[in-house]
């Protein structure tokens, strides 16, 4: 079994559900590290990191990141 240590900016896009413009502007803005093999590349470790570091955080506005304080928006009471 072996398991992808090193994404590109496509497979993450599939595994986030997002899109890679998304995934692009994370790595822009310094969100989400990364290093350039030919094309942008992105280490597991890196995307586990980012994942845990915005666990409850709203990253639907990058230039506004703010904690999820309701779920309302999302029709589901919290």
């Amino acid at each position: 079994m072996s398991e992808n240590v090193i994404y590109t900016v496509k497979e993450v896009a599939k595994l986030l559900h997002s899109s890679p413009n998304y995934i692009y502007l994370l790595i822009e803005k310094g969100y989400l590290p990364a290093l350039k093999l030919g094309s942008y590349k992105i280490l597991k470790a890196s995307l586990d990191k980012f994942l845990i570091e915005n666990e409850g955080n709203d990253l639907s506005d990058i230039n506004n990141i703010k904690k999820i304080s309701s779920f309302k928006n999302e029709g589901i009471d919290s």
